[in-house]
């Protein structure tokens, strides 16, 4: 077939085949408003995602770990290196658009009847060149480029929950020490009150049983003591393994130093297409599966190649000269599928398939995004309240066993209301840390929700 045949038929396959170069765009059936839900729907535009988490997170020991972490862990190194091989894949795909060279000398000896040997020998440079007339390379590159972004939308997903899971194991720890704080400080009022009612029982005053129920009391509170420190301990080695560091003792802050922001900002949902690393990263898989598509449908059109072949050489037909003389050759072939056409429909159809899984998935992607910011606003607001009647309790408390001890110094009342007003006093105040722990998460949950973390 001619040259000039060749790019008739492909002006004519071009034609129909058109669509392959049209670029992806967002399917206009995904949706992006009301994702929070209506009781928290917004036209405010500023997000607590766009401030930079040395902002957020304001404690010098925390950005030290968190800084930390971000050099150190193993889990981002890897997501780097994730990073890396998907640009390399880019540029190699880039490549594809040019002709390839390649060196081919060869040589040899022909004798014909006993005759002398005849040498013969060519150095030729053949060239070829796929024409991307169905836009079958520019397909791949495309689908390589959503490769190397969706790469580093992981690498952001992993950076953005590493700062979450350091922070939140630190304020776990800060959580722990407070309420370590406080059972040993009522394990010493429950020692001071065995001793109290171990003399009162001396003066007869109170018996035996009241003896036994305080110090069972004491000792449970001594319990919970040594169980908080096992678990601050379980907690500074989990930390210490994000770290990459071997288990050891954490520096750290205090649970009623830390401040955060008043008003938690959430912008509009569109921003989570944005900011959320892994809402673009399913987009990018639903943008990859668009572009198979689109490779599929190429393999249902002509390939046309040019090839060339420039040189020297001393053979010519069954003649040999010396010396060599210049070789020039250029060829163009055009390759129609015919019997596999069943084969590369069905392959087709299944990346068309594949394409309508993606989009779903990247549907449902952003779905579960805005109810984890739905969940994170709800969870802030209720520790919120939590802490206000919380604290409300604990003064009623303070009260109730400040009363209780009066009375029984004074009156008939006996050392169960006392014990019992102690016991309450201290689950309350162990509550309040959990409260104060579940508002400083609710921050950090909806910080990542919007996308907070990764940049």
């Amino acid at each position: 077939m001619n040259m000039r045949k060749i790019i008739i038929l492909s002006g004519v396959a071009l034609l129909t085949g058109c669509s392959l170069y049209k670029p992806y765009s967002r399917p206009d059936n995904i949706r992006t408003e009301a994702l929070y839900g209506a009781d928290y729907e917004t036209e405010d535009s500023v997000t607590l995602a766009s401030m930079p988490w040395r902002e957020l997170f304001t404690d010098p020991c925390l950005q030290a770990l968190i800084e930390q972490g971000l050099k150190n862990n193993t889990d981002l190194q890897s997501a780097y290196l994730r990073v890396q091989q998907a640009e390399v894949t880019l540029k190699t795909a880039r490549l594809a658009y040019l002709p390839s060279f390649n060196l081919a000398p060869n040589g040899g000896v022909a004798s014909f009847d006993q005759s002398k040997g005849a040498w013969s020998y060519s150095v030729p440079l053949v060239a070829s060149w796929d024409l991307d007339i169905f836009a079958r390379i520019t397909n791949n590159k495309r689908q390589a480029k959503s490769l190397y972004e969706q790469s580093d939308d992981y690498r952001q997903a992993v950076q953005a929950g590493l700062i979450v899971s350091i922070s939140t194991q630190y304020y776990t720890l800060l959580m722990l020490d407070q309420q370590l704080d406080i059972a040993q400080e009522t394990a010493v009022q429950f020692k001071e009150s065995v001793r109290v009612m171990k003399a009162m029982k001396n003066a007869g005053m109170a018996n035996e049983v009241g003896v036994s129920q305080m110090e069972a009391a004491w000792y449970s509170v001594e319990s919970s003591v040594e169980e908080l420190n096992r678990s601050i301990k379980e907690v500074e080695n989990s930390l210490s393994a994000v770290l990459a560091e071997v288990p050891g003792t954490i520096v750290r802050g205090t649970l009623d130093e830390q401040r955060f922001p008043t008003e938690l900002s959430t912008g509009v949902p569109l921003q989570l297409l944005t900011r959320r690393p892994d809402v673009r990263a399913a987009e990018q898989t639903l943008i990859q599966a668009y572009y198979a598509t689109n490779i599929a449908r190429a393999s249902l059109y002509p390939s046309i190649t040019l090839g060339g072949i420039a040189g020297w050489t001393n053979s010519v037909g069954s003649a040999i000269i010396n010396p060599g003389k210049l070789l020039l050759n250029a060829t163009g072939s055009l390759a129609q599928p015919i019997f596999n056409g069943g084969y590369n429909r069905g392959r087709v159809k299944i990346a068309k398939a594949q394409q309508e899984q993606a989009e779903l998935s990247f549907q449902q992607t952003l779905l579960n995004a805005g109810m984890e910011v739905n969940n994170a606003l709800t969870q802030y607001q209720t520790a919120e309240a939590k802490q206000q009647w919380r604290s409300n309790q604990i003064a009623s408390l303070d009260k109730a066993l400040a009363q209780t001890e009066l009375l029984m110094a004074h009156t008939s009342t006996t050392y169960l209301d006392v014990l019992t007003a102690r016991q309450s006093l201290l689950q309350a105040e162990m509550s309040m840390a959990t409260d104060r722990f579940e508002q400083i998460q609710a921050v950090i949950n909806l910080y990542h929700a919007l996308g907070g973390g990764a940049d």
